[in-house]
């Protein structure tokens, strides 16, 4: 027992000096170094490796405006993806009564009541004009003829898709308590990267909704998309592949996901100020270009180990051959690392035993390691030996006869062994007095 709460306190003292290192290391980030943004929450994940590179309050509840429609999109994809040019939906006049009532200039794809418009034109319709008439159009259809029963759907499906700060009170967001986080945002939105349908849909410039009875000519009813990361303008971005605006009152939201040399990000960015932009209006594009320039700037996929150099040493019992071996990262863990500075910056923590007994083959796994930069692990591989080791059959026998001698069995055994003799002893030593008084 002794000996064991001797190794416990050991161990409880190792975490103790160690947990000040941890802290230092995660105070010490390179996100310090990021550009001054002013929008009030923002989250930035690389989709490669699931590494959050840029967090500034991102389980804070703000108002999610336009994009409400990624939660009736993904909704729309999950329930009909195969089906969006086999079914045409009219336009319920209820809906309009209700868009008016919120607002009376909501942003529109120009669809008018009693029109009918295919799944993937309002599709088209809800993403790049943000029409909030077609976001309406199908959570009536969705809902049975009901938004409440549509609103009660986007919020469980917020829930499944592990959305923990977000409510939708309506389909489109005109309500400003349809509330989201930014790291709930980024879930939506990656859920939503899943369907190639979107994908080609937010990362389209126009598109053409056909023909109809006020659009008689082809190639004049063209919507346009509001995220002007993609289009040919001042805000445009190479690596913006796609994403959803959103605005009330004086403030704009984007969440888009960009692409550039063979690594990916999403990106989330609420309740911009207009103080951001004030001439373009487009505040969220702006601040997302400074953050986005400023993440393919700093970090780049590299690799985190060198698989030829070995990474740490252990001793090495009953062998007198070596009495260490050197262990190698079996992995080179390619990850998201600092473009300046790369592995150099990763912290490192051993897994592996204080002794390993030979024989040891090359090749053979001892332990792990774990890597973290920024207070994030990025992996976790595992350790090989680098050589082959022999045993050394005497030293192994004579440290088994000494564990033996060591162990608590064969004590306990001499003990016994002590009790059956002195026992004899008494006995045989009472047998002689009681003879020894007969004869007397």
């Amino acid at each position: 027992m002794k000996k064991f709460c001797a190794i416990l306190f050991s161990f409880v003292l190792v975490l103790i000096i160690a947990l000040p290192v941890a802290a230092e290391g995660e105070s010490s980030t390179l996100a310090d170094n990021a550009p001054s943004l002013t929008a009030p929450a923002a989250y930035v994940v690389n989709l490669d490796t699931n590494i959050v590179v840029y967090e500034k309050n991102s389980e804070t509840p703000l108002s999610a405006a336009s994009l409400t429609k990624l939660m009736t999109t993904l909704l729309l994809l999950e329930n009909y993806q195969d089906q969006l040019d086999s079914i045409s939906l009219t336009a319920p006049s209820y809906v309009y009564d209700l868009i008016w009532e919120q607002s009376t200039n909501a942003s529109s794809a120009d669809i008018r009541r009693g029109e009918t418009q295919s799944l993937r034109n309002l599709l088209y319709a809800m993403l790049l004009p943000s029409g909030n008439e077609a976001a309406y159009i199908v959570a009536d259809y969705m809902g049975g003829g009901s938004i409440d029963n549509f609103v009660a759907m986007m919020n469980d499906e917020a829930k499944a898709v592990g959305c923990t700060g977000t409510t939708f009170v309506d389909p489109c967001g005109l309500n400003p308590n349809n509330i989201t986080t930014a790291r709930d945002a980024y879930l939506i939105l990656r859920a939503l990267t899943a369907y190639d349908v979107f994908s080609t849909v937010v990362g389209t410039p126009s598109y053409d909704m056909g023909t109809n009875d006020r659009y008689t000519t082809p190639g004049t009813y063209i919507i346009q998309t509001t995220d002007k990361l993609i289009t040919n303008s001042s805000y445009h971005r190479d690596y913006t592949k796609g994403g959803k605006t959103g605005s009330l009152g004086e403030w704009q939201n984007f969440a888009g996901w960009h692409s550039q040399d063979g690594e990916s990000y999403i990106s989330i960015l609420l309740n911009v100020p207009y103080d951001a932009d004030p001439e373009g209006m487009r505040p969220a594009l702006v601040e997302t270009a400074t953050i986005m320039d400023w993440v393919f700037d700093t970090y780049t996929i590299a690799p985190a180990l060198d698989t030829t150099q070995p990474i740490t040493e252990v001793r090495v019992a009953y062998s007198t051959q070596a009495d260490t071996v050197m262990l190698y990262p079996a992995d080179n863990m390619m990850t998201l690392l600092p473009r300046e500075g790369g592995a150099a910056l990763t912290e490192q923590v051993f897994n592996v035993p204080d002794q390993l007994p030979a024989p040891i083959k090359q090749g053979d796994i001892v332990g792990t390691v774990t890597l973290t930069i920024e207070g994030e692990t990025i992996g976790t591989p595992v350790l090989i030996a680098g050589s082959d080791v022999s045993r050394n059959q005497l030293l192994y026998t004579i440290s088994r006869v000494s564990l033996f001698f060591s162990s608590t069995y064969f004590k306990v055994v001499v003990i016994l062994t002590m009790l059956v003799i002195g026992a004899y002893l008494i006995f045989t030593v009472g047998r002689i007095l009681r003879i020894w008084s007969k004869e007397v």
